[in-house]
């Protein structure tokens, strides 16, 4: 992350704070940071492919909406990860995904229009990998307020 300027850093982390809701949600952020809306929308494409984020959009509560989460790990060997991980991430259902040092080394969260459909896209990504997916329904939701400094 050495290659981010001290506006990259301050726009990361300001955005997991989210936008208004508003026909010009990033107007108020180029006026807090000093820069152009231009220059908002030019930095966050960059840092998409770049890698530094994998997408920005809006966060919907798929329960809420009548769908489902659910939590689901796999064990990759090492050689297969980067290849395996474009597999899982190529699926719309898959919210996030991380690495972990751990025997389960993939956790990636899944958000579905239906319940059913936690299974099917499990089982879709369990054909495309030939490896098993565990899945974790959620029992209970905590909010922990995550961020990630940048």
């Amino acid at each position: 992350m050495s290659d981010l300027d001290a506006i990259d850093r301050a726009l990361l982390n300001r955005l997991q704070d989210g936008l208004p809701v508003t026909p010009q949600p990033f107007a108020p952020l180029a006026a807090e940071l000093g820069v152009t809306v231009e220059d908002i929308l030019a930095r966050l494409s960059r840092l998409k492919s770049d890698g530094y984020i994998t997408r920005f959009g809006p966060f919907y509560d798929a329960a809420a909406l009548g769908g489902a989460f659910c939590l689901c790990a796999m064990e990759v060997p090492e050689a297969r990860f980067e290849a395996v991980t474009e597999q899982v991430n190529a699926h719309p259902e898959v919210a996030h995904n991380y690495e972990r040092a751990h025997r389960l080394n993939m956790w990636f969260v899944l958000a579905t229009e239906t319940e059913d459909a936690i299974g099917a896209t499990c089982a879709a990504i369990e054909a495309e990998t030939g490896l098993a997916v565990l899945a974790f329904p959620k029992l209970k939701e905590f909010f922990i307020g995550f961020r990630v400094a940048a």
